[in-house]
């Protein structure tokens, strides 16, 4: 497996599963390990077996590799911008059908978070829910007799558009409040006004060119759906020697 593009390799410990649950008899030597930043001309790791193994995992694992790795690269990226912050880059749910787990793996390697694997891990109330429950406060109490009901102990985090809507979510309690599509001074007098009483999270068009402006803001988190939704693998080759 031949570097051919600088960045962060993900997907070695994948790469291994594919080559054990196609031919266990394929040996891999592992030369470097995920997350480590790479360069053209690394090797990260030789496999030997029978020709037709090779070339058939081929494919599937250059796949999975050149994606998580890209991921992985750009994490570190938009991760590095926040260096000296406390603020940590979150992924979306905005992830390639049946690939989500491994693309959230990737997100982590780079040195992200991952915010919630589906809807079942947190609750999050969007602005659509809010409308059709008839408000903020309605909509979290709706929430809250839910885990109630169910017995499910989920963090609860809401999105809301202006101050209003923070001071009825302060009011009404949630762990986190979601800031949609605020500019950095909105969001730095809304941190103000909830003054380290639940998490933040900004998040809604913001680019890895605005991301240390939202940081430096004081929020814990800011979303970036680019980090799966538009990535472009990382550059690399399975080579005969």
């Amino acid at each position: 497996m031949i570097v051919k593009e600088e960045g962060i390799i993900a997907g070695i410990e994948i790469a291994k599963k594919v080559f054990d649950k196609f031919d266990p008899e394929l040996k891999m030597t592992v030369f470097i390990n995920d997350g480590a930043h790479v360069k053209p001309g690394d090797i990260a790791f030789e496999v030997e077996g029978r020709v037709r193994s090779l070339l058939q995992t081929e494919r599937v694992m250059l796949n999975i590799m050149q994606r998580m790795s890209g991921i992985a690269t750009v994490t570190a990226k938009y991760q590095e911008r926040l260096e000296g912050l406390k603020t940590k880059v979150l992924d979306t749910r905005k992830t390639t059908p049946g690939l989500r787990m491994l693309e959230k793996e990737a997100v982590k390697i780079g040195g992200g978070c991952n915010h919630r694997i589906g809807l079942f891990d947190m609750i999050l109330i969007k602005d659509n829910h809010v409308d059709f429950a008839g408000g903020i406060k309605e909509a979290i109490a709706s929430a809250k007799r839910y885990c109630k009901e169910t017995g499910r102990d989920l963090k609860i985090e809401i999105e809301v558009r202006n101050t209003d809507e923070i001071n009825q979510a302060l009011e009404a309690g949630v762990d986190r409040i979601m800031l949609d599509n605020f500019t950095p001074e909105r969001t730095r007098e809304a941190v103000a006004l909830i003054n380290g009483r639940v998490e933040i999270e900004s998040s809604g068009g913001i680019t890895i060119d605005t991301l240390r402006a939202y940081g430096e803001c004081g929020v814990d988190y800011i979303s970036v759906g680019a980090l799966t939704h538009s990535v472009k693998g990382l550059d690399m080759s399975f080579k005969a020697c």
